[in-house]
């Protein structure tokens, strides 16, 4: 599984949000995928003032700060 975080450079709340994913990752596996929003126009505007956002594909795990019972719930409902 491959999670996408999208981020802008100069964003704490996105570092603070990758730094949280890590255990996470190791203990379920899944590669991160870092997109800096800035990049594409169409990111921008779809979600510029909720970044960081964590996506799986099209879905959104959640946005502005690490979720975990989300991220959890999520996880526990892929195969």
């Amino acid at each position: 599984m491959k999670l996408t975080l999208l981020s802008r450079s100069y964003c704490s709340l996105c570092q603070k949000m990758l730094d949280a994913l890590q255990p996470w990752r190791e203990a379920h596996g899944f590669d991160i995928e870092v997109v800096d929003v800035d990049a594409d126009e169409a990111l921008v505007a779809r979600y510029n003032e909720l970044v960081p956002v964590l996506l799986d594909g099209d879905v959104e795990i959640c946005h502005w700060h690490l979720d975990e019972a989300k991220l959890q719930a999520h996880l526990q409902a892929c195969p």
